[in-house]
């Protein structure tokens, strides 16, 4: 009798164990059929994303600029959520705005945007700029975002044709999962082209009859060392490293000069409050950080550097400025760049 039982205890045994493992096998092979590559048609991009994603197509407006805007969207109530959102409309222009200004201007009109998008009308997405990105030689930037009760990581790129932006947000962190979804987005190589201007020389009598003893006349050509332009749509290095501050930006011919804004607090719609470093704080450093800053036509922060207050705060407050967003300056109708102050008080 006692091999009998024997017998059926290790059958149950073996019955039990087959119970255990399988949902475990079948949920991690679930959970690598839930995602898909994208590669949709007219984009550049290719990324894997959850298979629920759903594509919409919309037409925005962004200071009276028209901007197409494709969302790729994986959403949930509490997330987490997949994001890529493709811009075009702000086109590259180096005779009119540098690179910079142009990205600028893009990471504003996506912060706006996809805020709503994500979690109401009513809904504000908060910036903070962590360094520059390079990806295939298309130039961008890493964000902090908070949108609520999210938070994440967006990366942003510009290329000659579009601009993208990849976010992932969570109420809960998973660096895990974050890193799954940046590292898959996938650029192609960004073409550099190099233009080259011939100079030609217009034909005269002078020049087809040497016996007439007239002078050849040459075309006038301007003599001066002219700075080399930008090909169309190259970007320019950021004036930030890192996230630090910035070098003056710097002035085109004819370009007119940034007018002095004076304290630009007030002047800000969007002003966000830089972190209080741990390390600092632990240190007692407090008072006022002063940034000058420079404001481009759009009221996008386009140059930040601190220059008064304790030095272990000034990342902190560089930071909060490039994210700020300040109303439109104009000068007899027509848009100027602003030069100012903004300041940022820590209490210990």
């Amino acid at each position: 009798m006692q091999p009998r039982h024997s017998g059926i205890f290790l059958l149950t045994t073996s019955l039990l164990f087959v119970v255990v493992i399988s949902p475990k096998l079948a949920h991690a092979q679930d959970s690598n059929d839930d995602w898909q590559t994208l590669r949709p048609d007219g984009e550049e991009f290719s990324i894997s994303i959850p298979r629920n994603s759903k594509s919409e197509m919309s037409e925005e407006t962004y200071h009276r600029i028209p901007i197409n805007a494709h969302w790729y969207l994986s959403l949930s109530d509490k997330g987490p959520v997949f994001a890529v959102v493709s811009l075009s409309g702000i086109k590259s222009n180096p005779a009119a705005y540098t690179e910079a200004q142009r990205l600028n201007s893009y990471v504003d009109a996506f912060r706006t945007l996809f805020a709503p998008r994500v979690r109401g009308k009513d809904a504000v997405g908060r910036l903070t700029v962590i360094g520059d990105k390079t990806l295939n030689g298309n130039a961008g930037r890493e964000y902090r975002m908070t949108i609520g009760d999210l938070a994440g990581t967006v990366q942003v790129f510009a290329t000659r044709r579009r601009f993208y932006a990849v976010a992932i947000m969570n109420s809960k962190k998973d660096d895990v999962l974050a890193d799954k979804f940046l590292s898959s987005f996938y650029l192609p190589e960004r073409q550099v082209e190099v233009s080259t201007t011939a100079v030609t020389r217009e034909k005269s009598p002078a020049l087809e009859n040497p016996a007439t003893g007239n002078e050849a006349k040459k075309p006038k050509t301007d003599e001066s060392p002219k700075p080399d332009a930008p090909a169309e749509g190259d970007a320019k290095p950021s004036d930030t490293a890192g996230g630090t501050a910035n070098t003056k930006p710097v002035e085109k011919p004819g370009e007119k000069a940034p007018i002095n804004g004076g304290l630009l607090n007030g002047k800000a719609l969007f002003l966000p409050k830089p972190d209080y470093p741990p390390e600092a704080k632990a240190a007692g450093a407090h008072g006022t950080v002063m940034v000058q800053v420079t404001i481009d036509e759009f009221g996008n922060v386009i140059s930040a550097k601190a220059v008064s207050g304790p030095p272990s705060l000034f990342q902190s407050c560089v930071n909060a400025a490039l994210a700020a967003r300040f109303s439109q300056t104009t000068l007899m109708g027509e848009p100027v760049k602003v030069n100012g102050i903004v300041t940022y008080n820590f209490i210990q």
